[in-house]
Order: structure tokens, then C-alpha cells, then sequence
């Protein structure tokens, strides 16, 4: 049975813990202090920093699962995807990674040892392609002499674009720096297995693809051009899991795995299509679905400008390819809860935020929508008084400048109609339109008034304070900034300043009310704009404008309550820490009002016992009454002061320090209690898991959490009343009471047994010849369903040779069982026959050619008819 994507990738990142590697999670996709590039594109961005030497990894062996996007910039695959097999908007790649530590040999070693042992992949080796660098030996000596590949299906590539060490097979991070040559793996999907990566032809690209790409970061690249070796020469790969996926589920187009196959049929039932109903249109909305929801969960809004640009361009090429295939209402934001559903713990960032998502995306469509019907009328006037196969750049840029008609959406219908687009000419005309309304101190701003965008920065002050003076700043409503709002509109407003605490550090956003002069606008939700903090909800009565003076004030219970539960938190990380080991890092965490709910690797399940240890450990750190300290610090600092930093998260300079006495000491901008002893008491709910390595922990803290005690209590003291019971004997008394159920019950099987031999020499005795073969059909009384197949197997002991077909009616239904004894399965197959019952009385069947058996069926007045027609379908079958 093919491995499922989610247990490809469990395996992946399995393979490497076991060679040492240390199960990172994926960075956000909007890379950390790096405005060179658009979004993380590939799984080395979050160490970049470790590779040209900035920075300093805790490990030397790292492995990684990484979100990625390619829609933008460099690397740029929007146009492809939906017409070819392999390329997406949004991917997740496998990698991993040697800081300094092993080299070629280890490194290629490993990657054929996951792809081709039995333990693992276990890929055909004859369909695996090598390249190598043409000038490096070292690899190539390693893949003919170490591993055993043959030298006919090793290419070696060399300078093939233009320049020294320009070439597929050298990798470069820029124009300087580190470098170094790499080898890719190539996997030949075809039916003729002899050809290799670049025997196939451009049509046939999707036959022979490259799977992994492993890169030997060993030289520095000098502004001269001339390179020298790294003292620490470093290994950096990567894998598309879609890719990879697409070859151990034995499909040929990564649109077909399992993953995207739930998805896409969810969008159909969604949108009223039909099971059978396929297009090219369905692969590009289940593709930008995934990339849209990922790139709004990790902060980025539809804009028109940089990444902003890239997310709207990619949710319009959605909404066009869904009226493409004829649906008329707004419909991508609907997609969200079967990406989580489908995505499953990767989309537990999407799943904290899917409101806020779906109303961007919603508003989004809404607006393109307008855009889309005007544009596609006159471009469709434009293209039918074409006298040529090229649109004019001026008619591309008017589009575009009028109607916000994209380019590449004007391209792309073009092309389905096997027309081009004059790109230069529209170059042209957008150049001089910058020069017309350049303004450079707002130069994007101008094209940000369809989503919120905003630029500026509030002052948190709810660490202090739960109730501050604050003047509004600006309000949004549907997305548009307004000056003022009235009574029962929904809107975010922002001000200057604000104790509310926005969404962060897995704790959701503070709710409470903004009150001004006659007016009252009621909080409900806290959520990050950039730099600005958004208070979404809605204006119960008067009036509220920019620049009013309000008073806003958090709702403290619920605050009081959210606190204890990410101080409780902390405890509780470092009591995992404690009992299981150094090797627990936090996956993820929820914390609200309620309850703590927390994520963290772990091999197995935790034991009662460490269940309990746990709770101690935190209980007794909250009776010693630990003070909570929050101090601003420098990030080396921190860390040099054994602080827990999530790694991957972005980090600035000077970071926010939590310590709690000399027991938890982490990062974290969270709000919390003064001292340990006002959470009170810590009760552990649960505990599951939620992905392979990965547990999960429900807890409760203050008053609920001795409302669970005293649940818990109240249920044992119904118990002990019922079985007559008190608690210095209640669990003597519980433990005998099971060991008589036991006696009942062997005593009960026993009897059965005694009745199914009875019961099978009686119906033996019913069985008549036919052609030399004996026939039993039967319709049983007084015998449970989970009895046939005993007694079917007592009667082919006892008959030899036969066919036997038992039915009995129990609870309104029909259940049915058929057996073939060995000699006879073939001439006649129980499966066959059960299959032609099933047809008569309803209900599911299922089996083997000896035994098969039927349930469900309901059609009880046609029972006899069906039994009786078993004799003659049997004797035409003889």
C-alpha cells in the first residue's frame, strides 16, 4: 500500500533524525529580515544566515519539511502551474542540511539509501538519472565507486550558461559568496525507462523529472570571480514532497496524490460539480488555494505592491479559473476549511486564523469580480477587431491601468486563444505612467486602499495596563479606510495606543470595548497589521471618527484567565522538558481563555505516571509562588541565558525575556501573571497525538481546572454508589467485579461454542447433493451475526466438500455469509455469490473466493426468494 503524503513526509524527516539530524520546523514564508528576497522559496532560506556565516546554528544536522512559495522574483513557476504536471505556486520541500559537519560522501549516501532501501522508499534504482558538475570528480567517483551507479547513467554537466561556473549543476546564493557545485537525482516516470533527463523532449518534460537536488556548499565566490574554499564547507538539499509523493503513489502528475485528490474532490462537492468532471482549472484553484491561505496566515495582504502584488495576483488567477469552469458566485474563500481539513496539523497556523482568511480572500474576489466583468468585455471587443496575432501594449497597459486588469492575466487569456501580448510595449507605457504620478515618499501607497495596508506603528501598553486613554489613528471597514463609522457597522479600528493584546505566541487576541463620548464600540476580536494592532468588531452606539478620543478597556477576567493559562504554559514546557527530556520541543500552542492546548515532539505516549509527574512539577512551582520577570534583552544574550527559542521563528535584536523564578526561562511576548501562585491549580485534561512525534496536551488552570477536579469526583462518587462501593474498597471492588464479568464472559463463550457445534450438525443434515457436490442454504434463528463465521467453518469440517450459504435477520437487518470449501473456489466463488444476494436484498458485501460474507441489507421480505435462487445459480456455474 503507497505511503500517504503526510507519512512521506514523516518518513523523510524519520530517515535523517535517525542519522543525527535535528526535526526542524518550517520558517514562515516570508523570509526574516531579508528584503532580497519575496517569500521563502526553498528550505536553506532560515539558515541562510548560518551559511554566509552571520549566524550560528545550535545544530550541525538539521532536517526540515519547508513551506515554500515560488510566484515571485527569481523563482517564479505561477505561469506553469496548471499546465504542467510538476509545478506549483506553493510546495513544501524536504531537506537536509550539514553545518560544517558532513560532506559529499555522507550526504549522497544518505539520499540513495532513502530513496532506493527496502526499509525506506525502496525506489527502482533503473529509473534513477545522476548529474553531476562536469569539473567535479570528487562526486562523480563517490556515485560510480561508493554507491555502484553506472557510469551510462551518470551526465555531466558543465558551464551551460554563458559564464564560469554558470551551469544547472552549480549553485550560487548571489553573485558572491558561498557556492559550490551540486548533483541531482532524477526519477524517469516513462514507460521507456533507458532515457534520460535530457533526452526528453520539451513536450515530455513531466516523463523525467528531478527529484533532488543536492547542493556542496565549499567555495566563496570573491567580487573578482575567483573562489576559494570554505574552512567549513556545508551540505544543503532539497526534495519537492509533491514530487516525491507523485513517484511513491505511482502517479504521473503530482495533481493526482493523495493529497491534492481530497482536496480537489472537496472543491467539487463545494461547488455542485460533478465526481467525473476534470480540468486544468481544478489543479490551479487547488494549487493557489494552498499558497494564498499559507501567505495571509504568515502576514501578507492582497496589495499592490511587492509581496502584497504576487498574493493578488495569484487569488485572481483563482477566481478566473473558477469562472472559467462556470461558477458565478464568490467561492475561493470557501476552500478554507477543506485545505485544513485535507493539510491537516501543517494548517494549524491557517486553522487559528481561517475568519481572518476567508474574509481577505472574500473581499479580494468580491472586488476582483467587478474588475474581471469590465475588463473581459472590452478585452474581449479588443481581441475580435485583432487584425494580427499580438495585442498592443497600450491595449494591455489601459487594462491594466483602468481596470486593474494584471498583465499576466491578460497573457494568459491570450494565450488560450493562441495569441501573444506585446510585453515590450507595455513595459513602455507602465514606464511612463511612473513617471507621471511618481511620488516618492508614497509611492505604493496610492493602490492599498482595496485591502488594509497600513503603515503605522502602535504603542502596546498592555503589559501595564488594561485600561488606557488613546485616540483613533484610522478605521477600515470591508478593507476600505473610512473616517468615520456609525452604529451596528463592523469595522478594525486602530489607535495610538492600546493595552489590547493582538493574536502572537499562540494566544489569541483580546476582546473588551472602546468607549468615547456617547459611543461604545465592542472589541471582539485583536488581531496584527504589520506593526499596527487592529481591534475588530463592531459600533453598538454613537458615532466614531478618526482622531476621537476613546477610553480602551480590556475585558480583565477574560485576560486574567488567558494569562494564567500561557503562564501555566511555560510550566508546563519546561516540565516536559523535565520528565521526558531535552529532545521535547514546542510544534505549536493555543491559549485562550478556556484552556492551554500545546504541541511538542515527543517519540511515544506519555505514561500515566509522566502525566502526573508533570502535573507535580508545575502544581509545586505555582505553590511556591515563583515571581514572573519580563525583561528586554539582547537575543544572543537570551540564548547565552539558556532561554527557549522557537527555531525558525523570526526573531528580532532585542527580544522579550520570560523568566519564572530559576525553574522556565523563555521568549515570548504573551501576557502574563505577576507570580505563579495566582494561577491557583493545573489540571491535565488530555493527552494525544496529532501527527507522527507529535503529542499534544490540554490542560486547565484556575477555577475551571478545579471544576474538572470536582467533575471528576462527582463521576467516581456515582460510580462508587453504583456498584455499592466506598474508597477504601472501591477499587477491590471494581477489580472483582471484572473478574466476574470475565467468568460470564469465558463462561458464555463456552456456551457459544457448544451451540455452534450443535447448531452446525443439524444444518449438516440439511445439505442436498447437486452434481456430485453438496448444497446448504439456510436461514438461521436464535444466532448472532458474530456467529456465522464459526459456524461456517464447522460445517466445511463436517461436509468436506460443499457450498453453503447461511443468512440470519437481526435488528431489522440482514446478514449473510457464503462459503466455498477449497476444492470447488475454482468453479464458484463466494464472493461471486455473495455479490449476486447482495443484489436482491441490498445492503454491502465483501470476502474471498472461499468465504465472503453481507450486511446492512434490509429488503427482508425478498430473503427467501434470494435463498432459493441459490440453487439454480449454482448449478449453472457446476
Amino acid at each position: 500500500m503507497s505511503k500517504s503524503t503526510d507519512e512521506i513526509r514523516q518518513t523523510f524527516l524519520n530517515f535523517f533524525h535517525t542519522k543525527g539530524h535535528q526535526i526542524i520546523s518550517s520558517s514562515s514564508l516570508i523570509p526574516d529580515n531579508d528584503p532580497t528576497m519575496l517569500f521563502t522559496n526553498a528550505g536553506m532560506v532560515q539558515f541562510k544566515n548560518v551559511f554566509i556565516g552571520q549566524d550560528r546554528c545550535d545544530y550541525k544536522r538539521v532536517t526540515t519539511s519547508q513551506r515554500c512559495v515560488r510566484a515571485g522574483g527569481k523563482h517564479n513557476d505561477l505561469e506553469n502551474v496548471g499546465y504542467t504536471a510538476r509545478h506549483h505556486t506553493f510546495f513544501e520541500m524536504l531537506g537536509n542540511f550539514s553545518f560544517g559537519d558532513y560532506f559529499k560522501k555522507e550526504a549522497i549516501s544518505y539520499a540513495w539509501e532513502l530513496l532506493t532501501s527496502n526499509q525506506w522508499f525502496n525506489l527502482p534504482k533503473e529509473r534513477l538519472w545522476i548529474t553531476v558538475y562536469e569539473n567535479d570528480d570528487e562526486t562523480l567517483g563517490i556515485w560510480k565507486n561508493n554507491i555502484g551507479v553506472a557510469t551510462d547513467r551518470i551526465i555531466c554537466i558543465g558551464n551551460n550558461k554563458g559564464d564560469a561556473y554558470s551551469s544547472d549543476n552549480f549553485w550560487q546564493m548571489g553573485d558572491t559568496g558561498p557556492c559550490g557545485p551540486c548533483t541531482e537525482i532524477f526519477y524517469n516516470h516513462g514507460d521507456d525507462i533507458s532515457k534520460n533527463p535530457l533526452s526528453v523532449s520539451e513536450d515530455n518534460r513531466d516523463q523525467c523529472i528531478e527529484i533532488w537536488n543536492i547542493v556542496f556548499i565549499q567555495f566563496n565566490r570573491h567580487p573578482d570571480g575567483s573562489m576559494t574554499l570554505l574552512k567549513k564547507p556545508s551540505i544543503d538539499t532539497g526534495m519537492g514532497l509533491e514530487r516525491l509523493a507523485a513517484v511513491l503513489q505511482n502517479v504521473h502528475s503530482n495533481y493526482e496524490i493523495d493529497l491534492f485528490k481530497k482536496l480537489i474532490n472537496r472543491i467539487k462537492k463545494i461547488i455542485g460539480l460533478d465526481d467525473d468532471f476534470h480540468s486544468q482549472s481544478l489543479y490551479v484553484i487547488a494549487d493557489h488555494i494552498r499558497s494564498c491561505a499559507f501567505l495571509i496566515a504568515d502576514g501578507v495582504i492582497p496589495s499592490n505592491a511587492y509581496r502584497g502584488y504576487v498574493l493578488r495576483r495569484i487569488i485572481r488567477r483563482a477566481v478566473r479559473h473558477g469562472n472559467k469552469i462556470g461558477i458565478k458566485e464568490t467561492f475561493f474563500y470557501r476552500f478554507i476549511t477543506p485545505l485544513i481539513e485535507v493539510m491537516d496539523h501543517v494548517a494549524n497556523n491557517i486553522k487559528y486564523k481561517q475568519v481572518y482568511i476567508e474574509n481577505i480572500l472574500k473581499e479580494e474576489e468580491e472586488q476582483f469580480s467587478k474588475i474581471l466583468t469590465r475588463g473581459l468585455v472590452i478585452l474581449d471587443e479588443k481581441l475580435s477587431n485583432l487584425t494580427n496575432n499580438t495585442v498592443d501594449g497600450q491595449t494591455v497597459f489601459d487594462l491594466y491601468d483602468t481596470f486593474g486588469f494584471p498583465m499576466d492575466l491578460t497573457e494568459e487569456i491570450c494565450r488560450e486563444r493562441n495569441l501573444k501580448i506585446d510585453k515590450n510595449g507595455f513595459e513602455i507605457a507602465m514606464k511612463q505612467q511612473r513617471q507621471r504620478a511618481y511620488r516618492a515618499e508614497n509611492i505604493f501607497k496610492a493602490n492599498y486602499n482595496n485591502t488594509i495596508c497600513i503603515d503605522i506603528e502602535s504603542n502596546f501598553k498592555g503589559y501595564e495596563q488594561l485600561n488606557v486613554d488613546s485616540t483613533v489613528q484610522a478605521i477600515f471597514v470591508n478593507c476600505q479606510k473610512v473616517h468615520q463609522i456609525f452604529s451596528g457597522q463592523n469595522a478594525v479600528v486602530f489607535l495610538n495606543e492600546t493595552p489590547f493584546y493582538s493574536e502572537s505566541s499562540g494566544q489569541i487576541g483580546d476582546t473588551g470595548i472602546l468607549i468615547g463620548n456617547n459611543t461604545e464600540f465592542n472589541v471582539e476580536n485583536t488581531q496584527k497589521y504589520n506593526k499596527a494592532i487592529g481591534h475588530i468588531g463592531q459600533l453598538k452606539t454613537g458615532n466614531l471618527c478618526i482622531g476621537d478620543h476613546i477610553n480602551a478597556q480590556v475585558n480583565e477576567v477574560r485576560r486574567k484567565c488567558i494569562s494564567l493559562n500561557h503562564s501555566a504554559t511555560h510550566l508546563l514546557h519546561t516540565a516536559l522538558r523535565e520528565v521526558l527530556g531535552e529532545h521535547v520541543v514546542q510544534k505549536g500552542s493555543l491559549i485562550n481563555d478556556k484552556y492551554l492546548r500545546f504541541d511538542f515532539f515527543h517519540f511515544e505516549a506519555l505514561t500515566p505516571q509522566q502525566i502526573c509527574n508533570i502535573e507535580n512539577i508545575v502544581n509545586k512551582q505555582i505553590r511556591y509562588n515563583l515571581k514572573v520577570k519580563n525583561e528586554i534583552v539582547n537575543f544572543d544574550i537570551a540564548k547565552k541565558k539558556g532561554a527557549i527559542a522557537l527555531f525558525g521563528e523570526k526573531y528580532d535584536q532585542y527580544v522579550r525575556l520570560l523568566t519564572i523564578g530559576n525553574f522556565s526561562s523563555e521568549l515570548c511576548t504573551g501576557t502574563h501573571v505577576m507570580r505563579t501562585g495566582e494561577i491557583g491549580l493545573f489540571f491535565i485534561q488530555s493527552e494525544s497525538s496529532v501527527a507522527m512525534k507529535v503529542r499534544r496536551i490540554e490542560a486547565f488552570t484556575g477555577e475551571i481546572a478545579l471544576e474538572q477536579v470536582h467533575f471528576q469526583k462527582r463521576q467516581i462518587q456515582d460510580v462508587m454508589r453504583l456498584v455499592k462501593a466506598n474508597q477504601s474498597n472501591f477499587k477491590e471492588k471494581i477489580c472483582s467485579m471484572l473478574d466476574y464479568l470475565r467468568t460470564l464472559e469465558k463462561e458464555l463463550k463456552e456456551f457459544q461454542e457448544q451451540h455452534v457445534i450443535r447448531e452446525s450438525i443439524v444444518l449438516s443434515k440439511k445439505a442436498v447433493e447437486l452434481k456430485s457436490t453438496k448444497l446448504l442454504v439456510s436461514k438461521l434463528e436464535d444466532v448472532k451475526p458474530t456467529m456465522l463465521r464459526n459456524i461456517m467453518d464447522k460445517l466445511k469440517a463436517q461436509l468436506g466438500s460443499a457450498i453453503i450459504v447461511l443468512a440470519i435477520v437481526s435488528k431489522g437487518k440482514i446478514s449473510l455469509i457464503a462459503g466455498i470449501t477449497p476444492d470447488l473456489t475454482k468453479k464458484i466463488q463466494a464472493i461471486d455469490l455473495i455479490n449476486e444476494l447482495v443484489k436482491k436484498v441490498g445492503g454491502k458485501g465483501g470476502g474471498r473466493p472461499d468465504i465472503a460474507q453481507a450486511g446492512g441489507g434490509m429488503n427482508i421480505q425478498a430473503l427467501g426468494n434470494a435463498l432459493s435462487s441459490v440453487h439454480t445459480w449454482v448449478n449453472n456455474r457446476l
